[in-house]
C-alpha cells in the first residue's frame, strides 16, 4: 500500500513541477571547455618543448577538476587530447548541453607575451551559416568582461596581461566576421589564448605541472565570475 502511495505522490509532484523546470535549473550550471585543435583549422602550434594541442589538453583537465569542486557540471567536446573535433562539432557540444558557458583553450603564434580573452562582437558568415545571435554576442561581451578581470587578478602576474579582443581580431574571425566556434554557438562563448607557445618565457610556464595548475585557476576563476554575472542579468 505505501508503495502506491509514493507513486502517487510522485505523479502529483510531476504534474505541479514540470521536468523542463529542472532542465532549466541545472543547465545554467553546466560549463563546456573545449581544448583547442586538431580541427578544419590545423593542429595550431607549437613550441620547443609542448604542442598547443598538449597544453590545452592538460590545461582542460586541471580546469575541469577545479569546475566541479565548485560544483559545476562539465562537458568536453573531446575525449582524447588527438581527437579530430570539426569547430561546428564543438559549438553543437556547447549547444546541446545547454551551458552557461563555453570556454575554448588555445596557446598563441607570436613575437609577444602573455595571456589575451576573446568573443564574437558581430555576426560571422560560414558555409552560408549566419551567427552567432546578437543575444549570444551580447551575453559573450558581458562575459568577458568580467572573465578576462579574474583571470588576470587570480594570475597575479604570472603571465602577462593582452587584453580582450573581439574575434575578428583572430586570422580566420577577420575573414568570417566571427570565428566558426562562435558562429554556430547558441550559448555565451569566450576563447582564451593561455600563453604565447612560441615565446620561451610563457612556454616554460605552461609546459610546468605548476603553470598549468596556476592557469586552470584563473581560468576557474574568470568562469565563476562570467557565471555569476549572468545569473544576475
Amino acid at each position: 500500500m505505501l508503495r502506491y502511495i509514493v507513486v502517487l505522490l510522485g505523479l502529483a509532484f510531476s504534474m505541479i513541477i514540470p521536468f523542463p523546470l529542472f532542465a532549466d535549473i541545472s543547465s545554467t550550471n553546466v560549463i563546456c571547455i573545449d581544448p583547442g585543435h586538431p580541427s578544419e583549422s590545423g593542429h595550431g602550434t607549437a613550441g620547443r618543448h609542448i604542442t598547443e594541442i598538449d597544453a590545452a589538453w592538460d590545461v582542460s583537465l586541471l580546469l575541469k577538476q577545479d569546475l566541479i569542486a565548485d560544483g559545476f557540471t562539465v562537458v568536453s567536446t573531446k575525449s582524447s587530447a588527438e581527437e579530430f573535433v570539426t569547430n561546428k562539432q564543438r559549438a553543437e557540444t556547447a549547444n546541446n548541453a545547454h551551458a552557461a558557458l563555453m570556454i575554448r583553450l588555445h596557446c598563441d603564434a607570436d613575437a609577444g607575451t602573455g595571456i589575451a580573452s576573446y568573443a564574437p562582437d558581430r555576426q560571422g558568415v560560414v558555409n552560408g551559416v549566419h551567427g552567432p545571435s546578437q543575444t549570444v554576442i551580447d551575453e559573450s561581451q558581458a562575459a568577458l568582461k568580467v572573465f578576462h578581470a579574474a583571470l588576470i587578478k587570480s594570475l597575479d602576474g604570472l603571465l602577462a596581461d593582452r587584453g580582450m579582443f573581439a574575434d575578428t581580431s583572430t586570422r580566420i574571425g577577420g575573414k568570417q566576421g566571427a570565428l566558426t566556434g562562435s558562429i554556430y554557438s547558441k550559448v555565451p562563448v569566450v576563447l582564451v589564448e593561455m600563453c604565447v607557445l612560441t615565446n620561451p618565457h610563457d612556454e616554460a610556464i605552461i609546459d610546468s605541472a605548476d603553470g598549468q595548475r596556476k592557469i586552470a585557476a584563473a581560468l576557474t576563476a574568470g568562469v565563476k565570475a562570467a557565471v555569476a554575472c549572468e545569473s544576475k542579468q
